[in-house]
């Protein structure tokens, strides 16, 4: 009987796929687990590396292939597929530590109330790392360490845990479904956000997450991924799913972590609280230059929030709501009528 399928999308990166895949054959423990490899239209020699690798071990890798591009489309094959009771995931320019999935098999067991676990995931360096480049600059790079405690994570906390290093339970995908495809990563493109909406769906559902700081894998960071155009592509890619999703990343306290509430005033498909984070995250840049204070960091974050803006806007005018006289007026009536209601309240 399986304990946990190990699910891959994989798209042309067939050198670091086989040292992947390495590191999941050399697991330590007793855990009888599957890896299932889902190539998502590759045109290097994907297939050939998994068919080298699963001669060494034909029970354990599984070579799947899926034409429909993008990393949502792959790993939803792969959910179909999988045996496994608890679904691991990771990527395929990912070294997963060798007790990987027995410190998996260990969380869910000694948390029975938990829905799914996610840990750190360093960096392997493949090129110097520049100057700039803090923990302040790790999103894009899908790196993550929340420190060396357990945290609890859900609607109270909602701390995305990145999907290089992270298992959920089976009935997880029973209750609230798979990846959704358009938000996930396709071909080259960065910035996707599809974990980040399985765990809003989770949280919505009450689910629970745990942060386990035992459970490692270590990504290769290449050279391109350590130029500050990359990360300037990375918010705005960010931004753009991040408007798909309507996701409220920036959020004011008083809102709460979750996402937008219903009836919360929006302008041209933007919800009024995304320009209010263009006004302090401009001020917050201007103030880091004045001060020396890492610049850089504020200007994606104003890159993230006017790529939000326009994909609102771009959606807006598909829905045939172009009438920029008549959308002022309404957001002007809908925002003094939200703000009398506000200070009524108090």
């Amino acid at each position: 009987m399986i304990e946990v399928s190990v699910l891959i999308s994989t798209y042309n990166r067939a050198p670091r796929l086989r040292t992947a895949l390495a590191a999941l054959l050399g697991q330590t423990g007793d855990v009888r687990y599957e890896v299932i490899v889902i190539d998502n239209n590759s045109s290097d020699d994907t297939k050939g590396v998994v068919a080298e690798m699963a001669a060494a071990s034909p029970d354990r890798i599984r070579y799947v292939f899926e034409g429909r591009q993008g990393k949502s489309h792959a790993l939803n094959t792969g959910l179909t597929l999988a045996r496994g009771e608890i679904l691991a995931f990771t990527d395929d320019d990912v070294r997963v530590a060798p007790d990987w999935l027995l410190q998996f098999r260990r969380g869910f067991t000694a948390h029975p109330a938990v829905d799914y676990i996610g840990g750190r995931v360093l960096p392997e360096w493949l090129a110097p790392a520049p100057g700039w480049l803090s923990t302040a600059h790790w999103s894009p790079l899908a790196l993550q360490d929340y420190g060396d405690a357990l945290q609890s994570v859900g609607a109270d906390r909602a701390v995305c845990l990145v999907g290089a290093n992270i298992a959920y339970r089976r009935a997880v995908f029973a209750q609230v479904g798979g990846f959704t495809p358009a938000l996930g990563r396709t071909g080259d493109g960065i910035g996707s956000t599809e974990d980040h909406d399985l765990q809003l769906r989770m949280w919505r559902a009450g689910m629970r997450g745990l942060y386990d700081p035992a459970t490692l894998v270590h990504a290769d960071v290449t050279a391109d991924r350590l130029t500050r155009e990359y990360h300037r592509r990375w918010h705005r890619g960010h931004g753009h799913h991040c408007a798909l999703m309507r996701l409220r990343e920036l959020v004011p306290a008083d809102l709460g972590p979750m996402s937008e509430p219903p009836g919360i005033v929006t302008l041209f498909g933007t919800p009024a609280f995304v320009y209010q984070d263009v006004l302090r995250n401009a001020y917050l840049w201007l103030r880091s230059v004045v001060l020396r204070e890492d610049p850089f960091f504020y200007a994606n974050q104003l890159r993230h929030v006017l790529s939000y803006i326009a994909t609102g806007y771009r959606q807006f005018r598909c829905r045939g709501r172009s009438n920029s006289t008549v959308e002022l007026l309404r957001f002007a009536r809908s925002y003094a009528g939200h703000r009398w209601a506000r200070r009524t309240a108090h």
